[in-house]
């Protein structure tokens, strides 16, 4: 058994092959003049896990290569992240399903596959193999734990994220709640915690995604008028687009930061351990 990954998961793979005691594949990438990527595997074996966090065009092919790389392997697909995965409706006529089709793709050739807080849990049906999806709550609840603050209130930015703010403070365990928008006039919106009072708390905003950052920039902003001692923002995938970093310190958020599902310098919280926890159930290390 061995553990191999793509360009944007290789310290989450280190991580897991520390934890599960699996040994690494040597990987080398490469890309033609026109493009194309090229890849070899060194060193495979009869069960491979594949790590492959999809950002983007590049590592969705990288992917697809890995799993065909393996050859007749028993393959184990864990997608930290998958793009795509919010396109998972189709709006208008003539859209392409995209979800459905990167996770079809991704799926055709493996025997399970493992999602990490995939945005929307109804896109691991589209898998043509047995999938589960776990999630980084409780790891990013035992990080809150680590920071020095007093009694943290853990927030989710909508109703939508209620339940994962739910797990994250499970760890506490703490008090959760969501944050509920009310139009003051045409032009003027407040933002405040559907059901509790920041004022004096130490606030932590969580999420699945923090993408480009605005509305938890925002919210910061405001969390702060009403009394909040500090805002904290953490989330399970940083893509901090855009300068969504830079947004979210101007703001005046105290720390900011993911997991490793989408490695960035902000990756201070691994999802090995919850990865590792769910292969457990399928192999023995």
């Amino acid at each position: 058994m061995k553990i191999a990954a793509n360009e944007r998961s290789q310290v989450l793979a280190g991580r897991l092959s520390e934890i599960a005691g699996v040994p690494l594949v040597d990987t080398q990438f490469r890309v033609f003049p026109d493009g194309e990527q090229y890849l070899k595997m060194e060193g495979g074996d009869d069960t491979v896990i594949i790590v492959g966090a999809v950002t983007g065009d590049a590592s969705f092919v990288q992917t697809l290569l890995m799993i065909d790389a393996c050859g007749d392997a028993e393959k184990i697909l864990v997608l930290p992240y998958m793009a795509y995965a919010r396109q998972d409706k189709l709006f208008n006529e003539g859209e392409a399903l995209s979800a459905r089709v990167v996770m079809e793709a991704l799926s055709a050739g493996v025997d399970r596959v493992i999602t990490v807080n995939i945005h929307e849990k109804e896109v691991i049906g589209y898998a043509k193999a047995p999938a589960t999806n776990v999630t980084v709550a409780p790891a990013i609840g035992d990080y809150i734990a680590t920071l020095g603050l007093d009694n943290p209130l853990i927030l989710g930015p909508d109703s939508g994220a209620a339940g994962f703010a739910a797990d994250v403070a499970k760890s506490g365990p703490w008090e959760s709640d969501h944050l509920f928008k009310t139009r003051l006039s045409g032009s003027e919106v407040e933002v405040r915690p559907k059901n509790l009072d920041a004022a004096g708390r130490d606030a932590v905003v969580v999420d699945d995604i923090i993408s480009t950052g605005g509305t938890i920039a925002t919210a910061a902003g405001m969390l702060s008028a009403q009394g909040a001692r500090s805002v904290s923002a953490i989330c399970a995938h940083g893509v901090f687009a855009s300068g969504a970093y830079m947004r979210l310190k101007a703001a005046g958020i105290l720390h900011v930061c993911s997991t490793d599902t989408y490695e960035c310098g902000c990756s201070r919280i691994s999802a090995a351990g919850v990865i590792a926890g769910e292969l457990e159930k399928h192999l023995s290390f």
